[in-house]
């Protein structure tokens, strides 16, 4: 059982470390032509369908976790960017993320990717313009945060290869704990007990597994190797999703420095926002 549980360990290790790099290093390349100030200009001033989809595209460029979000949604908000922009890319940056979603590709197939993406992305602007709607931009408070810097990188291969190296300092080893306790439930979780309390129609496990993910802080880049493992076991997708979309999308740290620039009110919103989109999500796995 131990050797298979190595030999499952250094293929998946391996293959992640591959795909990491790779993609790490050319979206830091390509870091220093984004115009991010331009984008901000776009979110702050153009239509709101417009604003959506900017919003959307700085999330998926910006590689933040959901704790480093907050300094950006600072940012946003003192430059009078509206509300439900800003809370667009409050729930989508965490989320969508190239690194990934290749990841994701290469681990869970593309249909999962794609399907993930379209999913987080529509109800990340569907649930963030209903909170407008309902009033929450009332909730927020008045916060100055210095510090807060576009990327003014320039677009070399020293750059690109310093901020990869960095990367691997601070998310890589998320990668190689995902992995390892992949690998683990490969090689000594029997895939009967899986298929018999974690796979099927079983509805309930959706909402569990998204009441689960919220106070934990998981990375993706952990949660991918896990989900490939507990998928092929028989682990129903619902459900996975579920508690990967949670993870990401709160934290108990985000929480913490949310409630600074928030009311308690729009916190236990943002809560419950992330718990309807990672539940609403895991059922649409379902049937899809």
């Amino acid at each position: 059982m131990w050797m298979d549980i190595f030999e499952s360990f250094l293929f998946i290790a391996l293959e992640l470390t591959l795909l990491f790099i790779g993609i790490s290093f050319f979206i830091n390349l390509i870091q220093g032509i984004i115009p991010y100030e331009r984008l901000e200009q776009l979110m702050e001033k153009s239509h709101p369908l417009i604003s959506a989809f900017v919003a959307l595209l700085f999330a998926f460029i910006t590689p933040f976790c959901s704790c480093s979000t907050i300094p950006v949604v600072v940012n946003l908000l003192n430059k009078k960017v509206r509300f439900g922009i800003v809370m667009i890319f409050l729930f989508a940056s965490p989320v969508l993320d190239p690194t990934i979603l290749t990841l994701m590709t290469a681990m869970l197939g593309m249909k999962v990717a794609i399907s993930y993406t379209v999913i987080t992305a529509s109800l990340s602007v569907l649930i963030a313009l209903l909170l407008e709607r309902l009033g929450f931009d009332s909730q927020v408070k008045q916060v100055m945060m210095k510090g807060y810097q576009s990327n003014t990188k320039r677009f070399n291969f020293k750059a690109a290869l310093s901020e990869t190296l960095l990367l691997m300092k601070t998310v890589y080893p998320f990668l190689i704990i995902g992995a390892a306790i992949g690998a683990i439930i490969h090689g000594a979780v029997p895939t009967d007990w899986i298929t018999t309390y974690m796979g099927g129609d079983t509805w309930w496990l959706v909402p569990v597994a998204a009441i689960i993910g919220i106070p934990l802080y998981i990375r993706l880049s952990t949660m991918i190797p896990i989900s490939q493992i507990m998928v092929a076991k028989g682990m129903a997708l619902g459900p996975v999703m579920a508690l990967m979309i949670s993870s990401a999308g709160a934290s108990l740290p985000e929480l913490t420095l949310l409630n600074s620039i928030f009311k308690k009110k729009l916190v236990v919103a943002f809560v419950a926002s992330v718990f309807t989109m990672s539940t609403i999500s895991g059922f649409l796995f379902y049937i899809l």
